[in-house]
């Protein structure tokens, strides 16, 4: 059976025999032994060796070999996984990413990124390289419409434009842009920052110790099993995880309820767009259900088929099962609303389980779910690999500051205690739209209400030992146009002056930190530090920040709410860091 990127599926993973000898091989020298060695606070001594990285930078495979250790080793080189690498290595944390397809996607999924992810990938300086590669694919700012076909009747419009209702809450707007296009650029800037990537690698096997994660991996093509030894394992090996399946860690939610298939084919549509800029198409259809994205030039695209419906009405959601090039190209000409003489031609076709699941826990010891091992969802709303790359913000500086000594362990912790609530009611929120929009026959007397889109993907609010509050929220969802500045929620998008020109509130804590204040007296302390931790300070001015101020963590939400404004806040910095960070 054919993943994602048109690749074999890798074989089954296999726990290992504790304590089992690695394989000998040549050693690495110069630079390879530099890119081997990712140590932040331990050393090991053994003969373990990456292999491609050896023959790679021209080391005789004579050699004897040193053991490779990273801080961080991820697995699934795709979006999430990408995003991780990046993050991490921004953090200056060492980091491997280890993924079985010989390259990043063929297949042009997910290409709906909301306005939080935007600000992930410009707090790691991708803005500008995202918003081009997205105007090269699609045209952007489209609607989002139900229709009988696309020459046919229009049913409702979502979205008249996808950035209708979000202006000026972000630096960022939401775009679309495929992973074809996308994730390359995530590739280039992870490892530009440092970090190491071995794509058509698998990882054979896993096994926990105390202080570290023993590793298995090998060449997809065949070849010797190498060892890679980490202080943490982050799991973005996709809904089919196979490491979450060897944790044991159960998914709960509705289970899969539709299997489905995106047919990518070639035909030409300008005609039957009739000059409208159409983002995404939701075909409502007396013979199927399911949605359209097109290629920019207009001659391209995939349908998506959620189920098919028969001359009665009776509803088949097996559409994966035994489906044929023809019968592909007849459901894409009954969605376009296209007589029998437009020629389509079917390029590839894929088959995936329309579901809606959460993992049980997010954490199995030092083990991380991230994305779709530990949630999937089915695609009305956009949120899945938005909610991935949320995942990954939130785990990348706790990781950080764990492996460099600036937090103790129990701040990772707080990773299964913020995200795993908030993904379970995003998870819930995508179900509500698929039910609402693709699937009538699905029943809806349990249905979560629909929540607003932009609460959803800008108003998380987290609670843990993260963040410094009193008691659970009013709500779970921070209405992003109300600009609470509540605690554990991401800070309100206000422009401040930098020094290299304006710059987001967002923008402010990037590498540590940040105390936003109201007094411009106190704002003239440009930085302190605090437990050897860097905090920027920047004033926001009379009104513009609550009357004590507000600290915010890396990812940018708010983790503190000071009761006084002035040098008191300064002097109450270190205790409450000590608190946020589990340093006791």
């Amino acid at each position: 059976m054919e993943s994602a990127r048109g690749e074999r599926e890798p074989g089954p993973l296999v726990m290992s025999a504790p304590g089992a000898e690695p394989p000998d091989a040549p050693r690495c020298g110069g630079r390879a032994r530099r890119l081997c060695h990712g140590r932040d606070s331990r050393s090991r001594g053994s003969k373990i060796l990456i292999l491609v990285l050896c023959t790679s930078l021209g080391a005789r495979e004579d050699q004897p070999m040193d053991e490779h250790h990273v801080p961080v080793l991820v697995v699934g080189g795709s979006l999430v996984g990408l995003t991780m690498s990046a993050l991490l290595a921004k953090y200056g944390v060492a980091n491997l990413v280890v993924e079985s397809h010989p390259g990043t996607a063929i297949h042009p999924r997910a290409a709906s990124f909301h306005q939080r992810t935007m600000e992930v990938f410009r707090s790691v300086g991708l803005q500008r390289e995202v918003e081009e590669a997205a105007a090269r694919e699609f045209r952007q700012g489209g609607a989002i419409v139900a229709v009988e076909s696309l020459g046919g009747k229009e049913l409702a419009y979502f979205y008249r434009s996808y950035n209708d209702g979000v202006e000026g809450l972000s630096p960022a707007d939401r775009l679309f842009v495929t992973q074809v296009g996308l994730e390359p650029i995530l590739r280039r800037r992870a490892t530009d920052l440092g970090a190491q990537h071995l794509f058509g690698f698998d990882l054979v096997s896993f096994e926990q110790q105390d202080d570290q994660v023993v590793s298995v991996i090998r060449p997809h093509a065949g070849g010797a099993e190498q060892v890679v030894t980490s202080d943490y394992l982050v799991a973005a090996d996709g809904a089919h995880s196979e490491i979450r399946e060897h944790l044991g860690t159960p998914m709960d939610g509705r289970g899969s309820f539709a299997d489905c298939v995106t047919i990518y084919f070639r035909a030409e549509i300008n005609d039957l767009m009739r000059e409208r800029n159409l983002s995404v198409v939701y075909v409502n259809n007396p013979g199927l259900t399911g949605f359209f994205r097109f290629s920019i030039t207009g001659d391209s695209g995939f349908l998506a088929v959620f189920a098919t419906l028969d001359p009665e009405g009776r509803r088949d959601t097996h559409v994966g099962q035994d489906i044929s090039a023809q019968q592909c190209a007849d459901l894409v000409r009954t969605a376009l609303g296209a007589d029998a003489a437009r020629p389509i031609s079917v390029e590839s076709v894929q088959r995936w389980s329309a579901m809606a699941v959460t993992a049980r826990s997010f954490r199995s010891g030092r083990v991380f779910l991230a994305g779709d091992s530990a949630h999937a969802m089915p695609p009305t709303g956009g949120f899945g690999g938005n909610t991935g790359v949320a995942d990954a913000h939130n785990l990348a500086w706790k990781l950080a500051f764990v492996t460099r000594g600036l937090a103790g362990a129990e701040l990772l912790e707080t990773y299964d205690a913020e995200r795993r609530p908030i993904c379970a009611l995003t998870v819930e929120q995508a179900y509500t739209r698929y039910a609402l929009r693709v699937d009538p026959s699905l029943p809806r007397d349990d249905l979560m209400p629909p929540l607003d889109d932009a609460a959803i993907e800008l108003g998380a609010i987290y609670r843990s030992t993260a963040v410094h509050a009193e008691g659970p929220p009013e709500s779970p969802l921070d209405d992003p146009h109300g600009r609470s500045w509540a605690v554990g929620a991401r800070v309100p998008h206000v422009m401040l002056p930098g020094t290299g020109g304006p710059i987001s509130t967002l923008d402010t804590a990037e590498e540590g930190f940040a105390l936003l204040v109201e007094d411009e007296r106190a704002g003239r302390r440009e930085l302190v530090n605090a437990l050897g931790i860097p905090v920027a300070i920047h004033a926001l001015g009379p009104g513009g920040a609550p009357a004590g101020g507000a600290l915010l963590r890396p990812d940018g939400v708010i983790a503190w709410k000071p009761d006084n404004a002035g040098d008191l806040v300064f002097e109450q910095l270190p205790g409450v860091l000590s608190e946020l960070l589990s340093r006791r």
